[in-house]
């Protein structure tokens, strides 16, 4: 009773903040690059957990930018899951999202201002160019980030790893650093509207350099680091 209760109180809070804050942060990004307006990113991204009864912990240092790019690759749970990983993360960064996304009101105008690629993952050779469009962001310097299981998941277990996000490290060599989200389950599952009020943690990973995984092939990769989610979920 408590969980729709407090549902019923914060969703209309919650829809009003991230309109507002998304009106504001699109003006912007009509004067400035997504680049430079990214520490206002994280400012807006950690408000919205708030105003979601989300307290955001980052545990583990986030990397140097001077010595990326980097791939982040995150566990999918919840719609909390992109504004933790953007307050997490002290840097601008691309990505690639679900292409329905890309319709959403509001939402769907950010992603695309902000530098988000859609990908399909229906189409094979769609998602192919969405991946090699995500590589030459990478070799320009740019992060990115990517939620390798796909897609949300329903009962708070780690989904099957697909193999795109590793079919681009292998080809562009980028250091790879996982991050480990958890509690936004508890917070907000998929198919629920209720949301419940706690703590989410953002566990930034070592780092994976080239020349740990340069002998890996795709599946090994894949594996690898599946494992180091699983390791840290089941702590």
């Amino acid at each position: 009773m408590f969980k729709a209760l407090f549902s019923i109180v914060v969703w209309p809070i919650w829809f009003s903040a991230f309109i507002f804050f998304g009106m504001i942060y699109y003006i912007l990004m009509t004067v400035f690059s997504s680049k430079r307006l990214h520490p206002i990113a994280r400012i807006i991204s950690k408000a919205l957990l708030l105003f979601g009864g989300q307290w955001l912990i980052v545990k583990g240092r986030p990397p140097a930018n001077d010595e990326g790019p980097y791939l982040y690759l995150i566990n999918h749970a919840s719609l909390f899951d992109t504004f933790m990983t953007v307050a997490a993360i002290p840097h601008y960064f691309t990505g690639v999202g679900k292409v329905e996304q890309f319709s959403y009101p509001i939402w769907g105008s950010l992603s695309k201002k902000y530098g988000m690629i859609p990908i399909d993952r229906s189409k094979i050779q769609s998602a192919m160019g969405s991946l090699d469009e995500l590589e030459k962001e990478i070799h320009s310097g740019v992060s990115a980030f990517v939620a390798p299981e796909g897609t949300r998941t329903l009962d708070g277990k780690l989904n099957e790893f697909k193999k795109g996000a590793f079919h681009v490290a292998k080809n562009t060599g980028i250091t790879i650093v996982p991050i480990i989200l958890e509690g936004s389950f508890k917070a907000k599952r998929k198919n629920d509207w209720r949301i419940q009020p706690g703590v989410v943690t953002a566990t930034l990973a070592e780092k994976i350099t080239k020349d740990v995984y340069d002998n890996m092939n795709v599946n090994e990769l894949k594996d690898h680091v599946r494992n180091i989610f699983e390791s840290t979920l089941e702590k």
